[in-house]
């Protein structure tokens, strides 16, 4: 996973098992189950209260920012007969998601940097 710190100051903790990334302990995504065929961005912001809330729509200061790649996918040949009764089909497989490919951009939780709207 490639870290930027966009900020000085203390970042939010936050925890990477497999493929899940869990922010203080408070709210987990499955990054596996968010990427698409495009890359996919989502903002980690605190709420007027204080708790954390996925999307900048109800955040009013940025923790995090995630960056998730774009799906990439692998030809498999196969022995089985394709639909003009030909040999040989070519279907593509998803790959896993590669974590070392995800951004995650830290924002000082002690200066607040304001969500614009």
């Amino acid at each position: 996973m490639i870290v930027i710190e966009k900020n000085e100051g203390t970042k939010i903790p936050f925890e990477v098992t497999g493929t899940k990334i869990t922010f203080d302990d408070e709210i987990m995504l499955n990054l596996s189950k968010l990427q698409k065929d495009e890359t996919e961005h989502k903002d980690i912001c605190f709420d007027s209260e204080g708790d954390l809330v996925i999307g900048a729509e109800s955040g009013r200061y940025y923790v995090a920012g995630i960056d998730i790649p774009a799906r990439e996918y692998e030809a498999i040949e196969s022995e089985a007969e394709n639909e003009d009764g030909m040999g040989s089909g070519v279907s593509y497989e998803p790959k896993p998601l590669d974590m070392e490919k995800v951004t995650l951009t830290l924002w000082s939780i002690d200066d607040k940097t304001k969500v614009e709207q």
